[in-house]
């Protein structure tokens, strides 16, 4: 699902010459970075970058900074070049893609426009909700609310069967909350109760800004407080919905209208445009008990306001400065510690990628992708999945059986690298010169109307789910396939200046992550064929999840700030990711050098101690306390700098590599071991 909130994404905010120069990134490994004080032994992160973190400053618009941040701002300062030129060409065909790049941006970059509008664009919608009177005429309301992208009550679309994953079903799950999850609503300690003050605050500043008084604007923001409350209660926490299991229960319509008796998804659906379904997944089918239960305690006029809240909150990033200062207030300042909004270029240049993004990802490729990168990720992958085959073949603890049926998945594997090679384009969209909020709605309802036309269809696998310029990757379980954007295959990621160790530290240690993703807690619970389903024997499976909880209780250990540690089950996937793809990619680079020969050291470092500067160089990053606090809670991926130390803590090769002790910090006694 979509919502307005998605357009306005974050943007990073400091001059490309300048981040640059501070990271060296086209230097392979600048040792000026290093903190040669510290010790690798006792604390990698710091022995690598300790002087890169002490002379940076996150930039005031940022809650942190790092290598993905410099080389997600390289990218942008090349579309904001494409942008600008083609927002200048007012007579580009309708319905090209530099006609829909160019308008969109021109939309989200005038700024007096978007001011004289105020809050017209957002009136038409507040007018419907106010209209409600009965319980059909709620289900009318979220049903069109779903259709523009907000989020209301609950998720609803699209997307593969888990136990047919060739197939499209139609999906519904928890939702219905403006906070990051659960705990933001139902924990007690002080700084959560804190973040729900100050939710209210920013609920009540928003109330009065739509014309409300003090008084009514307060009881509003509660009701409001209230009703997601009662959601949150009800939903799953992060760790629980790691679970597939969780997160899917197919059921018939008659079962689903079962469930809610109150909801007829039957006439949700119609509402909707949904393709004719004989059944559908609920994910979470307590939480939507709790919903039933509470369309019979809660008032139509007290729904209301809840959905007004929606409308409001979601709109916010495409309304005028008021609006969205106060969004920033609490969404920017308050919950990830950043001091000022981005640059109005750096938002729509985000903004422009995450709605129109395939075809101003074209002209991406274009500018920053070489040919010949394309042909160098096909040999790393190639040398990775030959040392991540050698991996399983050699396991001690797994047996033949489950190890023939890790093999045929690994076979099985299928890889997209730099951008798609087939375009859905985007016939239909219509995107004007004119109103930035009416661009984001129609294009909302365009993406929205997509999803739900794939209900019932074959899976397309020339599907991306990510941007050419995204500086990121992906494994899709249902798909069995890694994903690498064009936008992440530049430095220091991905460096051609730079030696085979580097790279092999850093984007091969990537690519050994997303193929260590299949087989992970969630992954390998998918077979080849991206269904769920247990294809190992019972004892493998123990002895597998006995390793994995060596992982998390590794990570739960760490503590980010005084009493607050890290979430070792909610980060577990990505830690085995982690784990398994340095040990392959460290296993492949050393094949390299069996056959290319062993190159001389450089700068004092072997190439054994480079391949792990390499890693290091990647997780290069700074950030505030309030982000550090959100991350804890939210995010599956480590602070950055247990990202570095808490994988290479358990690999024999890094202590071999730079002759550390049994009782070294950065030696793990008990070393925790998978793949």
């Amino acid at each position: 699902m979509r919502n307005f909130r998605s357009i306005t994404l974050s943007i990073l905010a400091i001059t490309l010459a300048l981040a640059m120069t501070a990271f060296g990134q086209n230097a392979g490994f600048d040792v000026s970075r290093m903190d040669k004080s510290a010790q690798a032994c006792t604390d990698f992160f710091q022995f690598a970058n300790g002087t890169w973190v002490q002379e940076t400053k996150i930039p005031a618009s940022e809650s942190r900074w790092g290598s993905f941040n410099i080389l997600a701002e390289n990218n942008r300062e090349i579309l904001r070049g494409v942008l600008e030129k083609a927002s200048s060409n007012t007579s580009a065909p309708k319905g090209s893609d530099e006609q829909l790049i160019g308008d969109f941006y021109g939309s989200c970059i005038a700024e007096d426009a978007i001011e004289r509008a105020g809050t017209r664009p957002l009136m038409p919608y507040l007018r419907e909700i106010e209209r409600i009177r009965t319980r059909d005429d709620l289900i009318r309301q979220i049903a069109r609310m779903h259709n523009m992208g907000v989020g209301a009550v609950f998720g609803f679309g699209g997307g593969p069967d888990l136990k047919d994953s060739k197939m499209n079903i139609a999906n519904t799950g928890q939702g219905g909350l403006s906070m990051p999850n659960k705990d933001y609503y139902v924990d007690g300690s002080p700084t959560f109760k804190e973040n729900r003050d100050k939710f209210r605050e920013y609920m009540q500043t928003m109330f009065k800004m739509i014309g409300e008084n003090d008084e009514d604007a307060r009881k509003d923001a509660f009701t409001v407080m209230r009703i997601q409350t009662e959601l949150a209660y009800a939903s799953l926490r992060r760790v629980e919905l790691r679970d597939p299991d969780k997160r899917y229960h197919k059921v018939s319509l008659d079962e689903a209208n079962s469930i809610t008796p109150n909801f007829s998804w039957n006439e949700y659906m119609a509402l909707r445009g949904v393709p004719k379904v004989d059944g559908f997944n609920i994910g979470q089918p307590d939480f939507f008990k709790t919903f039933n239960s509470m369309l019979d305690k809660i008032s139509i006029e007290e729904w209301k306001t809840y959905l007004r809240w929606m409308a409001i909150d979601d709109a916010a990033p495409v309304l005028s400065k008021a609006f969205r200062d106060a969004n920033f207030e609490f969404y920017g300042k308050y919950l990830q510690g950043r001091k000022e909004q981005q640059p109005r270029w750096r938002q729509c240049v985000q903004a422009t990628d995450g709605n129109v993004g395939e075809a101003l990802g074209q002209e991406f490729v274009k500018r920053a992708f070489k040919p010949d990168a394309r042909q160098r990720m096909e040999e790393l992958i190639d040398n990775l999945f030959i040392a991540m085959r050698n991996r399983i073949d050699n396991l001690e603890w797994m047996s033949d059986e489950t190890k023939t049926q890790a093999l045929a998945k690994l076979l099985s594997f299928k890889r997209k690298i730099g951008y798609p090679d087939k375009l859905r384009g985007y016939e239909g969209l219509n995107i004007e010169r004119g109103s930035f909020a009416e661009n984001a709605v129609r294009s909302a309802q365009f993406q929205t109307k997509r999803n739900l036309d794939d209900i019932g269809k074959p899976v397309d696998p020339t599907r991306w789910f990510m941007t050419p310029p995204t500086v990121n990757a992906y494994y899709s379980p249902l798909q069995n396939e890694i994903v690498f954007p064009a936008g992440i295959l530049q430095p220091p990621f991905f460096n051609a200046e730079a030696d085979d160790a580097i790279n092999y530290g850093s984007i091969g240690a990537v690519i050994g992550h997303e193929v260590t993703h299949g087989f992970d807690d969630q992954g390998s619970r998918f077979d080849a064929d991206g269904n769920l389903k247990m294809w190992w024997t019972k004892d493998d499976r123990e002895k597998f999840d006995d390793r994995a909880a060596c992982v998390a209780n590794q990570f739960s250990s760490y503590e980010v700030q005084p009493k607050l540690f890290m979430d070792g089950k909610l980060t577990l996937g990505e830690n085995i990711a982690d784990l398994g793809g340095l040990t392959i990619a460290y296993d492949a680079y050393m094949e390299s050098l069996k056959k290319n020969g062993r190159p001389d050291n450089i700068d004092g470092f072997t190439p054994e101690q480079r391949f792990f500067l390499g890693w290091a160089q990647v997780w290069a990053t700074k950030a505030t306390e309030e982000f550090e606090r959100l991350q804890v809670s939210t995010d599956p991926h480590a602070i950055a700098r247990w990202r570095v130390n808490g994988p290479l803590s358990n690999m024999p090769q890094f202590a071999g590599a730079f002759d550390c002790k049994s009782t070294s910090e950065m030696t793990r006694k008990d070393s925790c071991q998978i793949w």
